[in-house]
């Protein structure tokens, strides 16, 4: 979970960057700027690395980002990373970037469900888990971001907000071993 301080300095730069996209009418292409940084980030330790490093040069910091990000990103978007530079708020970006597409799906009328599944899922799966969180929730759209860990021997859990559905092995043996426990104490 992230920590108040850090949401509270998340929170406006997302809040502003979508202000920014809906006013200039850069909405879809900041989104998809957005998911382009966040997947950089990701597939890159040496970058998320020196971004968040405080003793890293300002200047050093930006020059890595126009090459990075130069030619990717709308010119709006670039201002906003360097900004981010300048307030000394870079070590957030991705953390700003999921606020942002958390606000995108607010927009869209889109529910994210997190699924942690003990083997990848096929398409049919992933329909009928998008099917039951639409129902449950009532939007329009589901966006689902799956992980895949073994440990949980069979099954999924869904977590769509604060709403868990643990429907894995792991958890069912786990709710019998409780129940056992109960029932010889």
């Amino acid at each position: 979970m992230k920590s108040s301080v850090s949401q509270s300095l998340v929170e406006p730069y997302a809040e502003a960057i979508m202000e920014i996209a809906q006013s200039q009418n850069l909405v879809d292409e900041f989104g998809d700027n957005i998911a382009g940084i966040r997947a950089a980030l990701s597939e890159s330790d040496d970058l998320r690395n020196f971004l968040a490093v405080p003793l890293a040069k300002d200047e050093a910091k930006k020059e890595v980002i126009q090459q990075v990000f130069g030619d990717q990103v709308h010119p709006i978007m670039l201002n906003f990373m360097l900004l981010m530079v300048d307030k000394r708020r870079i070590m957030f970006l991705d953390e700003v970037g999921v606020a942002f597409q958390g606000l995108l799906r607010q927009l869209r009328q889109i529910s994210l469900a997190e699924i942690t599944s003990a083997i990848e899922l096929s398409e049919e799966q992933a329909e009928s888990i998008r099917n039951k969180v639409k129902a449950m929730t009532g939007a329009q759209s589901v966006e689902l971001e799956v992980s895949v860990k073994p440990e949980l021997i069979g099954g999924v859990i869904i977590k769509v907000g604060s709403q868990i559905v643990d429907a894995s092995i792991r958890g069912q043996l786990r709710r019998l071993s409780n129940r056992l426990v109960g029932s010889v104490s």
